[in-house]
């Protein structure tokens, strides 16, 4: 039986701190798009750390892989990421936080806007 498409939104908002919960969301993130759904990543708080991850073995969950290989296999998807503007801003980033991903910052009634259009909705 095939599985039908669905429009999946994964909202991350764990951290670095707690990176077997990041490291899953992202690999959830890439199992969907590799069976060929619609994903949108929404990073939030202390997750928007993770796209500052520009190397291999920064961030390892157990068993959850690594986030930067998550993260370039998400880009080379041209997955759209979602960046909370606020919570960028308020850990130091700026636009550069952005760069070689399909992101942008965006705010909350994004978020809500996308929660509402998706057909599943994934918190990690």
């Amino acid at each position: 039986m095939k599985c039908l498409i669905a429009k999946l939104l994964i909202h991350i908002h764990s951290g670095p701190e707690l990176k077997n919960k990041l490291t899953l969301g992202l690999l959830v993130a890439k199992t969907g798009v590799a069976e060929g759904h619609s994903v949108t990543l929404f990073m939030a708080a202390d997750a928007v750390h993770a796209l500052n991850c520009r190397a291999e073995g920064e961030i390892v969950g157990q068993g959850t892989g690594d986030a930067n290989l998550h993260l370039q296999a998400l880009a080379a998807a041209n997955v759209q990421i979602m960046v909370s503007g606020m919570s960028a801003k308020a850990r130091g980033y700026d636009d550069s936080l952005l760069s070689g991903y399909n992101a942008s910052f965006a705010m909350p009634d994004k978020l809500i806007s996308l929660a509402l259009d998706a057909d599943t909705v994934l918190c990690y």
